[in-house]
């Protein structure tokens, strides 16, 4: 549907032939968007939509036309985004959509792409995001209760709500107004498990009520709630999961929508990396639509960077990569892009005889069915095989087909295989980040000119307080730093038992977490880290107390707030005790906890904003301080040559937070590694899949690259400064920009012709075969050399192919001769190309190329 239209037509008369100049007027007009119980009507118009989640600030403004792009032309309808509430309305009543903020811009510039919003106010979000998206402010108002029927939360929550619909109409972006946006979300996630049946009886007061408050803002466009399987007539209940085939709508008016198909997992520190084969995702997205699903959103299509300390959690990574068809960086990932690509174009030619009736869902055995979609006029339809091991042979309306075990075959016209979600058309890529010295960097950066200042132990601030006893966390800093003081003096008496003993004494602190460090007389003598499974955790330490007086000091940080869960807001943080001296010679203990404590928010080092790089307090010394805790450090550097992605590798460094330029690219974990085992790379595709399923990097860190915008760069005097918490040495530190090192196919001769043959005429298609295709990623390559060609039985996966019992001779020189110097190439996968190498062996085509 064209949401802009009129055009003003210039005919020029040429000698051969008549050329027609069309001349774009932006004029709008309103669309109605409405529903049945088969899909979204656009304008009297049944719609399939493929949609994906991009989040606004985990990118930069200069990467979203690029990232809006590339989502169009992996076949996506509609760009899908969570509003953060917290990000915009940090304090009460002061707002802020500048920058990576920037809502207005990201949905204007979705529509000038041409494609359709969903925007999910929520305002609860979830997402791994800090606290969920709720500002912190909003757990000090009095008598609040979170997400149930309580009045202070209810008004807050209209109001914000309220802000973002009125800026959506005030910009016209709403269909109704002739704008892009054809869905809003309220709520999130709140009939999932025992969530909603937690809060009690007021549970569904709030749930209608939030329905209603949402509908009668007369946005024009409907609103959904997912996973709210007791969601009021007035707004559509979704699905979120990894398959949503399943799903069934609560009510026969609602179309089946599945508003998060999780693309891969997030990524904890002290994690291992989470990854979903494309192989399963299309067996996902192909059973949804073959059991009458009409709209389906990847979350995430491209998920970016946790910038700033916006993780929640606790113990999210900065990385938010998701394996997501995009990658951080705003690269295709390639087979997923691809393959998901040719997913969509085979769905949407089944789009009209989709929406325009039920299917005809039939069993064809133990593990394989049948959906049709038929009309006078339209015939769809899905042949699945859910089996795990076995192939199947089908017989479907007289013809036969062969199903590979957990896959689905599109028949866009009841008769021809346009697709099957194991067989990937699409090429595959091997990409590496490439690291050089920061000393020499062959790019042109170099990180020099480094200077240091120490962030004093304990107390140090004029803001400092003191209190009886123990101090939650979250409460106490709300959330203005990850880090809280809490000090305390013991004063020793030379005939202190345990002094006599020569025995150890021992520090034991129990704490909610994330983090803790403790020192003693201005030194460190132990920490403790908790993990993403289990914040809280308990300390001993072994500590050395002189008579007198001796300077406990415990350093608490906090990893992102609870993001999830019943009554998550409540979930604390920090040191609750008890906080115990161990070690006395008679055997007793001394308990410190209802002592009188000085407490301190945050750091001396954000109190002076050492991290936009200024002070006078930075110091160069002829040997860089490293390897110790609670040290600030300042270098500057060039940007590196090209326009490549940037990361920066923190190997060698503790854990810490990062700025450039005074912005922060996150906290940084380098030495929380993942467990040594649990790991499966490759992964077998075939059966249900789970966040634990696949996992690589096991036995390594869990981030360590972080993503540095280039837009945040200028030529030259770049200023990067660095917080290191536990001890580190950043002279280790490096640029690091991607390179592609291969392109790959493989192809068999049971593959489907390329989904673009669809456009051809069917004397065609059926002249034509598998074809194998290889391009270069970027604009300005062409592929340079072969490194492997093999038709007939090769085996291995791009990077690691050798040839198999069966291999023609000639299959290099042919592939050579067809590709090298190109930009891209097209071979069939057939013997009439390659010869015969070995009669009655099903044959494949695999090559691997590089490009330069």
């Amino acid at each position: 549907m064209e949401r802009r239209s009129g055009y003003c037509l210039s005919v020029i008369m040429l000698v051969y032939g008549v050329v027609f100049l069309h001349c774009l007027v932006m004029t709008s007009f309103a669309a109605n968007v409405t529903y049945d119980h088969r899909a979204l009507i656009v304008d009297g118009k049944r719609r399939v939509f493929i949609s994906g989640s991009i989040h606004y600030p985990r990118s930069t403004p200069d990467m979203w036309p690029d990232l809006i792009q590339k989502s169009k032309d992996g076949g996506l309808d509609v760009i899908e985004t969570y509003v953060f509430w917290n990000l915009h309305e940090p304090v009460r009543n002061q707002y802020d959509f500048e920058g990576r903020k920037d809502l207005i811009n990201f949905v204007k510039l979705v529509e000038k792409a041409g494609l359709f919003v969903h925007i999910r106010i929520g305002p609860y979000v979830c997402a791994e995001w800090n606290y969920g998206g709720f500002p912190l402010w909003l757990h000090f108002i009095p008598g609040i209760e979170f997400r149930t029927d309580n009045e202070p939360f209810k008004a807050e929550m209209k109001r914000f709500t309220t802000k973002i619909v009125d800026m959506i109409k005030q910009e016209n972006l709403f269909a109704s107004q002739g704008g892009p946006v054809i869905l809003s979300q309220i709520e999130n996630e709140y009939g999932n498990g025992d969530i909603e049946s937690r809060y009690g009886p007021r549970a569904k007061r709030y749930v209608n009520w939030a329905a209603s408050m949402a509908t009668a803002l007369d946005t024009g466009v409907p609103w959904v709630m997912c996973q709210q399987p007791d969601a009021p007539p007035s707004v559509i209940n979704t699905c979120n999961g990894f398959y949503c085939d399943q799903f069934n709508q609560n009510s026969d008016k609602t179309p089946k929508m599945w508003t998060e198909n999780w693309t891969g997992w997030f990524l904890s520190f002290g994690g291992p990396v989470p990854y979903r084969p494309v192989e399963d995702i299309a067996f996902a997205v192909a059973r949804f639509f073959q059991r009458g699903g009409t709209f389906q959103n990847y979350y995430m299509y491209h998920g970016g960077t946790n910038f700033d300390r916006t993780s929640g959690g606790p113990f999210i990574a900065t990385s938010y990569d998701y394996d997501a068809p995009l990658d951080e960086y705003g690269l295709i990932r390639q087979p997923k892009w691809g393959h998901l690509k040719d997913l969509h174009k085979a769905i949407k030619l089944c789009e009209a005889a989709m929406v325009a009736t039920d299917p005809n869902i039939t069993s064809l055995g133990s593990t394989i069915e049948a959906s049709v979609y038929k009309t006078d006029s339209q015939c769809a339809a899905f042949l699945a095989n859910t089996a795990t091991q076995s192939d199947a042979a089908v017989s479907f309306n007289g013809n036969s087909y062969h199903l590979p075990p957990w896959s689905v075959s599109i028949l866009p016209d009841c008769k021809n295989v346009a697709f099957n979600t194991a067989k990937i058309n699409s090429v595959s890529t091997i990409s590496t980040f490439v690291t050089q010295s920061s000393e020499a960097d062959a790019s042109g950066a170099s990180l020099s000119g480094w200077t240091s200042v120490n962030e004093p132990v304990g107390i140090s601030s004029e803001n400092a307080f003191t209190r009886m006893g123990l101090v939650e966390q979250i409460n106490t800093t709300a959330d203005k730093s990850d880090y809280l003081w809490y000090s305390l003096s013991v004063n020793i008496k030379n005939d202190e038992p345990f002094l006599q003993d020569g025995s150890a004494t021992v520090l034991h602190v129990k704490t909610l977490g994330h983090v803790l460090h403790a020192f003693i007389n201005g030194k460190l003598s132990g920490s403790g880290k908790g993990n993403s499974g289990h914040s809280n955790f308990t300390i001993e330490v072994p500590v050395t107390l002189v008579p007198g007086e001796n300077k406990i000091d415990l350093l608490s940080a906090t990893v992102g707030l609870q993001n999830y869960g019943a009554f998550f807001d409540l979930k604390g943080a920090g040191i609750t005790g008890p906080v115990q001296l161990k070690g006395f010679k008679n055997g007793s203990t001394t308990d410190l906890s209802s002592k009188q404590w000085t407490y301190q928010v945050g750091l001396k080092g954000e109190e002076l904003g050492l991290s936009n790089g200024g002070s006078t307090l930075w110091k160069s010394q002829a040997e860089l301080p490293t390897n110790q805790p609670l040290i600030w450090y300042k270098a500057s550097f060039d940007a590196p040559a090209g326009d490549t992605p940037l990361s920066m590798d923190f190997t060698g460094m503790g854990k810490g937070e990062a700025w450039v330029n005074g912005q922060s690219i996150g906290r940084f974990w380098p030495t929380y590694t993942a467990p040594n085992n649990g790991c499966t790379n490759p992964c077998n595709y075939r059966g249900g899949y789970n966040a634990n399923k696949c996992l690589k990097n096991c036995g390594k860190p869990s981030q360590l690259l972080y993503h540095v915008p280039r837009s945040w760069l200028k030529s030259s005097g770049n200023v990067l400064v660095l917080f290191e918490e536990m001890g580190g040495d950043p002279t280790k530190l490096s640029f690091a920009t991607r390179e592609i090192q291969s392109v790959c196919s493989r192809i068999s001769e049971a593959h489907p012709l390329p989904i673009d043959m669809w456009a051809s005429e069917d004397d065609a298609r059926k002249k034509s075969g598998p074809t194998l295709s290889l391009e270069c990623p970027h604009p300005n390559q062409v592929i340079s050399s072969i490194k492997f060609a093999s038709f007939g039985t090769p085996q291995g996966t791009c990077g690691s192919f050798i040839h198999g019992r069966c291999s023609s001779s000639n299959a290099l020189s042919i592939v050579k001769k067809a590709c090298i110097g190109s930009k891209s190439c097209s071979l069939g996968v057939s013997i009439n190309v390659f010869g015969e190498p070995c009669k009655g062996v099903a044959k494949s085509l695999a090559v691997e190329a590089s490009c330069t």
